[in-house]
């Protein structure tokens, strides 16, 4: 007997249904969970809870967890190539997935390195500027490629040491949600990462005027959502990154583009 996957949420470490209790058909077979404002306002109050503990992570730990998703999506390779349609350009968009992981793994210690600056000033002073996580990311995943356009913009987003609210590819939402299944195996915490799927124009609006949600990555918006977003985030001064010709790339400014940057002075000792 074939048994059909029940595809759900995953909020602050579980999977769970929306609890509106609607779906959606995307591929016209698979019942897929159409979340609601509430859902969306759950997933950020449990970011904001696991925002303190994993920022405070070390830049080595966080690099460890970013590894370990790369390690667990590795060993489910067959698994999202199918999801994604197969053939060739499926197996080397899951190939380019787990490259990011790692690739981010190993710039969670080089960030302040790279970002930070020692400030030359007029006086007795060292004057540091270091990057520092934003807070709690909402990602608007790219519709294309469903897979790809997502890990990129969350493992840049988890890099630097902010929690995400991730909104999931409206028209291909399969592989996004099934990746909530390696995150819930790859040591994060609860909250750090939550996937919701649904119609854009019902959650957008929420999560751009949501006064929790520190920063929007809206590498998959279309250029009406866009002007949208950055309207609702007006009210709350909140920043809003507009999706590029770089978006996909591999680069550390995709991650300090998402966070804050930190002046302190300190006198010199003699």
């Amino acid at each position: 007997m074939d048994v059909r996957k029940t595809y759900k949420l995953y909020a602050a470490g579980e999977f769970v249904r929306s609890e509106s209790g609607r779906t959606y058909k995307p591929d016209g077979q698979n019942n897929v969970p159409r979340s609601s404002r509430k859902d969306l306002r759950d997933m950020v109050k449990a970011a904001r809870g696991a925002f303190p503990g994993w920022s405070r992570r070390t830049a080595m730990n966080r690099g460890q967890v970013l590894y370990r998703v790369a390690e667990m999506l590795d060993g489910r390779r067959a698994e999202f190539r199918d999801l994604l349609g197969g053939g060739r350009a499926a197996g080397r968009q899951v190939d380019a997935a787990v490259e990011t992981w790692v690739w981010y793994a190993g710039w969670t210690d080089k960030l302040h390195q790279f970002a930070g600056t020692v400030n030359p000033v007029a006086g007795p002073y060292f004057n540091f500027t270091l990057p520092e996580p934003t807070g709690v990311v909402g990602v608007v995943a790219p519709e294309e490629p469903a897979l790809l356009g997502l890990v990129r913009r969350l493992a840049a987003a988890l890099c630097g040491g902010n929690t995400v609210v991730a909104l999931a590819s409206e028209r291909a939402p399969l592989a996004a949600l099934t990746l909530g299944e390696v995150l819930a195996t790859s040591d994060f915490p609860p909250g750090v990462v939550n996937v919701l799927s649904g119609k854009r124009e019902e959650l957008l609006p929420w999560l751009a005027s949501h006064m929790d949600v520190n920063a929007i990555d809206a590498a998959g918006c279309t250029a009406d959502q866009l002007g949208q977003v950055q309207e609702a985030a007006a009210g709350n001064l909140k920043r809003v990154v507009p999706p590029g010709p770089g978006a996909e790339a591999l680069s550390p400014h995709a991650g300090l583009d998402l966070m804050e940057f930190k002046t302190v002075w300190h006198p010199i000792g003699v």
